[in-house]
């Protein structure tokens, strides 16, 4: 079986389990990988380039730019299997290290937005089937800049990462945390900055960080129980899966929305549960 014809197989897998309103359960990698890569994870709202009408599909992954801004000019790079121009030529544990570590198999630093201090806690398994997904993709030829920084990078984002359990789906909190965590990052852009980053200790989720794009500059809300107190469950879900607020005004970019519209109903109710735990801010 082809790569191409394999992937296919996998997607219609995906969108037969999504319609029928089952959990997101998949048994293999690649599954596995879909899922996560057309949903919560949504590595495309960066890395695939834009067009009108949104992702340009035959580009999938095949890099873009992300933020123009004085401290940095950041380009998502093509990470689809091109030998040349994307990551074809690195190994597994290669593109794992660059996914978790954020480093290159030449060993400079992956620069920002690459939200790896979240990253470093996705599991073995979820890592591997986004791999698996990357792996499967068709090459695209793509020659990306490389992001330029006016500030300095860190020589590491911490101790090499050696296993991550996976964070068991039944419990709900723990779910929803890694999901909004790990996963999709939501609180790496809906928190404040602070000196070193996103002040996940004093304002985690309280919102405030600023976005610039070409739709101006977005303003994250804060997704703690005191900016969600008028919303409801259902309201959440249609922010997130819809860009859609309860009055029926639209949002704004970046956030991932018609990724988010394949996330699995019970996915979407641990991310709830997680943000309604979130001490108030």
């Amino acid at each position: 079986m082809t790569r191409l014809a394999a992937a296919a197989l996998a997607a219609l897998g995906f969108l037969v389990t999504f319609t029928a309103g089952a959990p997101a359960r998949a048994e293999t990698l690649l599954e596995r990988g879909t899922y996560l890569m057309q949903g919560i994870v949504a590595c495309g709202n960066c890395h695939t380039p834009k067009g009108p009408a949104g992702d340009i599909a035959e580009m999938e992954l095949a890099g873009s730019l992300v933020l123009d801004t004085p401290e940095f000019t950041a380009y998502a790079p093509n990470i689809t299997p091109d030998v040349e121009t994307g990551i074809g030529g690195w190994t597994d544990a290669q593109i794992i290290t660059a996914i978790r570590e954020g480093k290159r198999p030449d060993g400079t630093i992956i620069g920002p937005p690459m939200p790896i201090a979240l990253y470093r806690n996705i599991s073995d398994r979820d890592v591997q089937a986004i791999v698996a997904y990357i792996r499967n993709l068709k090459p695209v030829k793509n020659v990306v800049p490389k992001s330029v920084y006016n500030i300095p990078l860190p020589p590491a984002y911490g101790p090499p990462v050696t296993s991550v359990a996976e964070v068991p789906r039944d419990d709900k909190l723990a779910y929803g945390a890694y999901l909004a965590g790990p996963l999709g990052h939501c609180i790496e852009c809906h928190s404040p900055m602070g000196p070193h980053g996103p002040d996940w200790e004093n304002q985690l989720g309280a919102g405030g960080f600023e976005i610039p794009g070409p739709w101006g500059v977005s303003v994250s809300a804060n997704i703690t129980p005191t900016g969600l107190s008028e919303w409801s469950d259902d309201h959440i879900k249609t922010a997130v899966t819809q860009g859609r607020r309860p009055d029926g005004s639209p949002m704004m970019p970046p956030m991932a929305y018609s990724y988010y519209r394949n996330v699995v109903a019970e996915d979407l109710d641990a991310i709830v549960a997680y943000l309604r735990s979130l001490p108030p801010k």
